[in-house]
């Protein structure tokens, strides 16, 4: 009996779970049917129309935005975990070290007094940064132990070991000395355009803002990068500094450099040559007068004859662009290089430690060596010792064009224009004060040679850093040279190699050489060429 009253209770029970099972779906149905007469709202539509370009365009902004936002927080988030690890990290070391000098230091912890691997690294980072010459100079022993730094845009690299290929410019780079700068270049990008961005420089720095890089490597220390950009004006640039010392990149230096106030004095020395003179004229109008304007021309003029002329294309000159900074000394004594430059340098009696470019008449410049030359100097730091391109005789180079071109389209960098002058050091850029300090040149010096390399190798004794490097904007016109007999011997060596080496591609040598055996060649290779037409 209770076994029938059971099972008539389950089946109860089992009919009502399934009524009520029916009306649940019944009701989730209805709730689920859209209401008659009604559509559905139309879907999100970004301002502008989703097909747009300015949608697309707002909506690729609005991404950027977040994007930066949060890679912000994320290195803001790094640095303070960074900090907090290093605070930890110290705590940790001087309890150590307590309970160390305690003798109290508990068993299996005894080598974690020792210093922990990052910070071995950083011992060696800051190490090889004190090494390197980067902050200030070192001395060096001659003009051979100084390690040159290869000058680079966004498309060339401009180097003195140009190896076999001998070409003085690189293009396009090798993979990875391209794959090397680039990330370097993006590194300086990322910092430039960080949260902690200049408040005046309105929009981000782009590739197009890179001007110039300096770059070399010494083989003990590491390798150091020195890039230059554009700033918030035109004569504003953003300096950073970067070190690799065989480890992840390191940045040295971040700063802002405004060079509106930085008077260059060009110091020329002189004798005759008139002619030279007014094509260096005609050059300096169009770029120190006509474009920069921050310049002063001091010329030191050897002997009476043609000074007349010399002083008439300086005063034509003035009275033409309404230019004052003109400075014309006479000496009375044989010409000397050294002399000449000795006394338009000390004749700069303004209180304003002007930077001087102490140049020769036969040199072409353009306003990115001026740039290169305010950026490079620094008074009590740096002086700048550029290589020049000295181009090879042009009626050689351009024997098959007639007329030949303009000397500013001479002014190229290619190999069978010329080569980087790299035994050379008359051209250079440094500050009064430095030039005063450091002795100036030798007085004992008479005529052509030596002078400046003896203030070159002054230099590299001093603490001052000497930057050496190609210069793409400083060119050496060719002229025939004539090497005096009265010239002592080892003057008149380096005369002699200067005039060969000046004259022609070695290839072109080789053809003016061999000229007799090349056209001996022909004829025979002609009168072969009528025989076997005649057959």
């Amino acid at each position: 009996m209770l076994h029938r009253w059971l099972l008539s209770l389950v089946t109860r029970a089992g009919v009502l779970a399934l009524a009520m099972c029916c009306s649940l779906s019944a009701l989730y149905l209805l709730s689920c049917k859209a209401p008659s007469g009604h559509s559905y709202p139309p879907a999100l539509v970004w301002v502008g129309g989703a097909s747009s370009k300015e949608g697309y365009l707002a909506l690729l902004q609005e991404r950027e935005d977040t994007h930066r936002h949060y890679i912000n927080s994320l290195e803001k988030q790094i640095a303070h975990l960074k900090e907090a690890l290093q605070t930890r990290t110290q705590q940790l070391q001087e309890s150590l070290d307590k309970a160390k000098a305690k003798g109290v230091l508990p068993m299996g912890l005894e080598g974690l007094h020792k210093p922990k691997t990052h910070v071995d690294l950083q011992e060696f980072l800051k190490a090889q940064l004190n090494r390197a010459e980067i902050q200030s100079g070192e001395n060096l022993s001659s003009e051979y132990a100084v390690v040159p730094f290869d000058s680079f845009t966004l498309r060339r690299v401009y180097q003195l070991e140009t190896g076999l290929t001998r070409h003085p410019e690189e293009r396009p780079m090798r993979k990875d000395r391209r794959d090397e700068l680039t990330g370097t270049l993006e590194t300086a990008l990322h910092i430039l355009n960080g949260p902690q961005r200049h408040r005046h420089h309105h929009h981000p720095f782009s590739p197009s803002d890179f001007i110039e890089g300096l770059t070399r490597t010494e083989r003990d220390k590491g390798t150091v990068y020195e890039l230059m950009f554009k700033g918030e004006g035109p004569q504003i640039f953003r300096r950073l500094v970067f070190f690799r010392p065989f480890s992840p990149l390191v940045g040295v230096k971040n700063e802002r450099v405004d060079t509106r106030h930085m008077l260059i004095n060009i110091i020329v020395p002189l004798s005759r040559r008139t002619d030279t003179f007014r094509q260096f004229m005609e050059n300096f109008r169009e770029v120190c007068i006509r474009q920069d304007r921050k310049t002063h021309l001091t010329v030191v003029y050897f002997g009476k004859e043609q000074i007349h002329e010399v002083k008439a294309i300086m005063d034509n000159m003035s009275r033409e662009t309404q230019f004052r900074n003109f400075t014309l000394i006479q000496l009375n004594e044989e010409f000397s290089r050294g002399r000449g430059l000795e006394v338009g340098a000390r004749a700069w009696r303004r209180s304003h430690n002007v930077l001087f470019f102490f140049c020769d008449v036969d040199i072409h410049f353009t306003l990115d060596f001026l740039t290169s030359c305010r950026l490079n100097a620094e008074p009590g730091k740096k002086v700048f010792y550029p290589v020049l391109f000295s181009q090879y005789n042009p009626s050689i180079v351009y024997s098959s064009q007639s007329p030949l071109p303009s000397i500013q389209q001479q002014a190229v960098i290619k190999k069978d224009a010329g080569f980087w002058r790299d035994f050379g050091f008359g051209m250079t850029c440094q500050y009064r004060t430095d030039f005063i300090n450091i002795g100036g040149f030798n007085r004992n010096n008479k005529g052509w040679g030596l002078e400046d390399v003896h203030l070159y190798r002054r230099y590299l004794h001093s603490k001052l850093m000497v930057i050496r490097s190609p210069s793409r904007g400083l060119f050496h016109l060719w002229h025939e040279k004539q090497c005096a007999d009265e010239l002592p011997p080892d003057k008149y060596n380096m005369c002699m190699q200067t005039k060969a080496m000046s004259e022609a591609p070695h290839g072109h040598l080789g053809e003016l050489f061999y000229t007799h055996e090349i056209q001996e060649h022909l004829e025979k290779q002609k009168r072969l060429n009528d025989s076997i037409r005649l057959r």
